[in-house]
């Protein structure tokens, strides 16, 4: 009688774990967004209650549409938890779309975006085709130069999705200019004066220290830096003064009909010093720094705000976000749209747009979104800072609604809801 109550007992448990295994392996939930989502939109979720972390299976999504189930890529960001995936059409304001995450044997997949380390760069690639490069070594600097300008720690070249490059690096008018980098400028340190972004001065720099990751994946590729504020200022005690962590991920996908890649850049930094370090109001430094490539001039470059101002005007004014576009030759075009994250500190944030009449009247461009460029910011010890930008890459011409639309879907994710 005991063997046979045994039995049953057993039995019992195996089909409640049996029955527990069958839930984990399908879930299902209701995506809503108060606002347009675009296809090409990269949306996350939070897998908060679900037993994800498994070898044997692979994760799979489906969108369900009526009774129409379709194959979305995703991929699973593991340090957040979250589920990384595209809608894969247009989401209306309002409308309620189901999906299903299921556990399925693995099946080998080629990466969409792959992270590729070379010598001197780790690239971003995307169907054979360059994103962007990250530069980790230190980079030379053109004959007759100073060697103090020497720098790593940034990005260039940025392509567009037709190939053109769009940044440039140490122009003749400013050899510390580097592709997209935001150095901070006028710093106060113990009383004294350091400058991270104007090299020359020899007060302060900011250096690669290493990778803590990188990643391929089906929907974004990516890396993960340290990178060191250092305090040049006291030539007997040289230290780092600035901690950060540089988090770049890049997608691939359409808007408009177009080709688009979109960067997600986060910067977390904290103050490695006992005392309080000033970053002192001034009209550049922090933020976002990006220079053009040399091509563009007043002739063929053009911005516009989400506020409606151009490069006449834009400077020293706020935004959500920043166009900035411009010729790529034979009556090309290609651009970037500059994304602020309502979260940064001065959001809508201020920013440095270089007028027209730049670098006395070639009209380069450099752009900026600079949070300190109105008020002092104090970065106290023990305290963690965050800035989040997205950037829009792609040829042609952009609507201004679109940028709007993207924007948006960048800074208010949809509510998502267990079915």
């Amino acid at each position: 009688m005991t063997a046979v109550k045994n039995t049953f007992v057993l039995l019992v448990v195996l089909l409640c774990g049996l029955c527990c295994l069958a839930e984990q392996k399908r879930h299902q939930f209701i995506l809503e967004s108060a606002h347009t989502i675009l296809p090409a939109s990269p949306v996350s979720i939070n897998l908060e209650g679900i037993g994800y972390n498994t070898d044997s299976k692979e994760m799979a999504l489906y969108r369900l549409d009526n009774d129409k189930k379709t194959a979305l890529p995703c991929q699973l960001e593991a340090s957040t938890g979250k589920l990384w995936f595209m809608p894969g059409r247009k989401i209306e304001a309002g409308e309620k779309i189901a999906f299903e995450i299921a556990f399925e044997d693995a099946v080998k997949k080629e990466n969409l975006i792959k992270a590729d380390t070379g010598a001197e760069t780790i690239t971003l690639v995307s169907g054979g085709k360059n994103i962007l490069s990250y530069q980790y070594e230190l980079c030379d600097v053109p004959d007759g130069v100073d060697e103090i300008y020497r720098k790593n720690g940034f990005i260039h070249p940025l392509f567009s999705p037709a190939g053109k490059v769009l940044t440039c690096i140490q122009p003749k008018d400013h050899y510390h200019h580097y592709g997209i980098w935001g150095p901070w400028t006028k710093t106060r340190i113990d009383g004294r004066e350091v400058n991270f972004w104007d090299l020359g001065a020899g007060k302060g720099t900011v250096r690669f220290g290493g990778f803590l990751s990188k990643v391929s994946g089906h929907v974004f590729g990516g890396f993960k830096v340290r990178q060191e504020h250092w305090d040049l200022s006291d030539k007997a005690k040289n230290k780092i003064a600035i901690n950060e962590v540089l988090d770049v991920k890049a997608f691939a996908g359409k808007v408009d009909n177009k080709d688009i890649w979109i960067i997600d850049l986060m910067t977390v930094f904290n103050n490695a010093l006992e005392s309080p370090i000033e970053f002192e109001q001034y009209r550049y430094g922090g933020g976002i720094g990006f220079r053009a490539t040399e091509k563009w001039t007043k002739e063929n470059c053009s911005a516009l705000t989400s506020a409606g101002k151009t490069r006449k005007d834009a400077d020293s004014t706020r935004a959500r976000w920043c166009d900035v576009n411009g010729d790529a030759g034979k009556d090309e075009y290609c651009g970037i749209v500059f994304l602020s994250h309502i979260a940064n500190r001065e959001h809508p944030e201020p920013m440095m747009v270089w007028s027209a009449d730049a670098n006395g009247g070639r009209g380069d461009m450099f752009f900026e979104f600079c949070p300190i460029k109105f008020k002092n910011w104090i970065i106290e010890p023990g305290k963690e800072y965050v800035l989040r930008y997205r950037m829009i890459v792609y040829d042609g011409k952009l609507n201004p609604e679109t940028m709007e639309t993207l924007w948006k879907n960048y800074v208010y994710p949809p509510t998502v809801t267990s079915k």
